[in-house]
This record gives structure tokens, C-alpha cells and sequence, in this order.
């Protein structure tokens, strides 16, 4: 057994145990492929205020001028989907901010995986990465044959769906390379027919301009009138393009206590939303993202749908 896949294996076992869905690994190269879609997507202004969608193109797209001399990409799946749900005909929150800030959760993990190459492999230099900084996870997920991107922009897999995370770890290591996986949307437009604000443009295009995640997050400003009724009672984030989608289907409930919601949330009814207090929000989203938008911004996210 050659060392390449001998270390490729020892990775994936040792991402297993520490209980990451999957794992795969693509070489550290340009996303050449990707470089016109980001050029034109930032163009046509779809990141909207997102500014610092605007800022290091270049390291988006080559993740040697992220970690010197990086030669692998290990891309990582992480599962969020709860096996409880807040009740019907309340105020939402993106199932995938029910528990502690996923950040912190993966970024442990991480540093664990990278802890345990280094232990096991020797002197082995890398970063982790989980959604903070300027690499285009989604399309490495897919170079590495995690799944596929769907119509809706999120990576997809046979047999699990979208609901989980993605996260890197960039080595100077060489290993043993996976290759992507094939497309099986199919002829299907679930997704496309389903975005509340019509956001999802085109087949795998997704104006963030448009997306209630951009509205209820992002965007610091106030929420533009023409939205108003359209967000189908979504306070924090949105689902739809993934509770339609045929593949979530075969969503599994995840096994990381951490992710479990605070048992308040899943209670809430309207008017305890209404009625929210600065108290509750910090008890109830204590180590939650959901602390992104701050209590202010909950708030008007909140009177927004109303």
C-alpha cells in the first residue's frame, strides 16, 4: 500500500470517529471552472451588501495563497438536521441554528484532525476552515466527490440530502485524490419553484440579493417593503430550497448533542416571539448563531412579518 493512500485512509477513519459524515480530498489547484462563475456573479451585483464577497479573489480560488506550499484539500460534512422541530404556525429559525454555533463545534474537530496527522503522520502544516474565511467550500466539497451542487446552490448527496456543514482542512501533504460525483437533480425545479422570493434565478443561480438568509442575516439595513408578505414566517434564515428538495428526504437526525436547540425555541408560539425579550433571546440563543444578528435585529426581522 503506498503512503498516499495509506494516509488518505488513516484521515477519513480518524474524520469518522470524530464524527464527521463523510470526507473527502481534492488537490490544492485553481478552481479554474469557478473563477468566471464568482466573476460574474459578483458582477451582476448578487452579493448584495456582502461586501467582503468582493474582497481576496484570488485566495477564493487558489488555496495555495491561503496556506503556503498546500498540496490536498480535505473537505469535511458535518450533519445539523434535528430530530425536533420548532411547532407549526410560529416564527422560523434555519435548522441549522437550533444548538451552539456550528463555528465552534467543527472548528474543535478540526484542530483535533489536524492535531491527529500531526501526530500520526509527523510534520504536517495546514489551516482549518469553517465558513470564515475566503474559500469557496462548496465547490471543494464537490471536487472531492462529497456530492454535487443542485439547482438550489447547496451541495447534495445521495442518500443524506443538504443538511449538514462543510469545513476544510488545507495540508502541505500530498494524498490520494477522490473524484467528483455526478449531478441527479435531474429535471426536477422543486427548489426553483418553491423560493419564496423567487431568489433561486436560474438553475444553480442563487441572487443573494434576493434570499430571506441574506435578508434576515446579512443585511444590516432596513428589510426593502416590496418583500413584505413573502418571507413565509422565517425570522432567522430559511429552509424552503431544502425541505422541498426530493434528496432531504433520506435526512437523518445527527448525533451531536451540541447541535440540539435550547428546548424553548422549539416552544415559541408568535406571540412569545411578539413578545421577546432581551433575557430570553440571551438564554434561548446562548451559544447560538443566531446571536449574529443581535437581539436588535431578531426584533426586526420579527416585526418585518408581522
Amino acid at each position: 500500500m503506498d503512503t498516499k493512500h495509506k494516509y488518505s485512509n488513516l484521515i477519513k477513519t480518524e474524520a469518522k470517529r470524530l464524527g464527521f459524515l463523510s470526507c473527502g480530498i481534492s488537490k490544492a489547484v485553481f478552481l479554474e471552472e469557478e473563477a468566471p462563475r464568482l466573476e460574474k456573479w459578483l458582477k451582476q451585483g448578487m452579493h448584495g451588501d456582502m461586501q467582503y464577497m468582493e474582497n481576496h479573489f484570488d485566495k477564493r480560488l487558489d488555496p495555495t495563497r491561503l496556506v503556503e506550499g498546500s498540496k490536498s484539500v480535505i473537505s469535511l460534512l458535518l450533519n445539523y438536521f434535528p430530530e425536533q422541530h420548532q411547532i407549526e404556525n410560529t416564527y422560523k429559525v434555519s435548522k441549522y441554528a437550533y444548538g451552539t454555533d456550528y463555528h465552534f463545534v467543527i472548528k474543535d474537530k478540526l484542530k483535533s484532525l489536524l492535531h491527529f496527522i500531526q501526530e500520526e503522520i509527523g510534520e504536517v502544516h495546514g489551516r482549518a476552515f469553517v465558513d470564515s474565511a475566503p474559500v469557496l467550500d462548496k465547490a471543494w466539497a464537490a471536487k472531492s466527490g462529497l456530492g454535487w451542487i443542485g439547482k438550489h446552490s447547496n451541495l447534495l448527496t445521495q442518500q443524506v440530502g443538504s443538511f449538514y456543514f462543510i469545513a476544510e482542512l488545507i495540508i502541505d501533504l500530498d494524498l490520494e485524490y477522490d473524484a467528483p460525483t455526478t449531478d441527479h437533480c435531474g429535471t426536477c425545479t422543486a427548489c426553483l419553484d418553491a423560493c419564496p422570493t423567487e431568489a433561486i434565478v436560474e438553475p444553480y443561480v442563487v441572487d443573494g440579493s434576493k434570499c430571506i438568509s441574506y435578508f434576515t442575516i446579512e443585511l444590516k439595513n432596513e428589510i426593502p417593503t416590496e418583500f413584505k408578505g413573502q418571507f413565509d414566517d422565517w425570522m432567522f434564515g430559511c429552509d424552503v430550497c431544502q425541505d422541498v428538495c426530493p434528496w432531504n428526504r433520506f435526512s437523518k437526525p445527527h448525533q451531536e448533542p451540541l447541535f440540539n436547540p435550547h428546548p424553548q425555541l422549539l416552544s415559541m408560539e408568535r406571540k412569545d416571539w411578539d413578545e421577546i425579550t432581551e433575557e430570553v433571546f440571551r438564554k434561548v440563543f446562548k451559544k447560538s448563531a443566531v446571536k449574529r444578528t443581535k437581539f436588535q435585529g431578531l426584533n426586526r426581522n420579527i416585526k418585518f412579518l408581522k
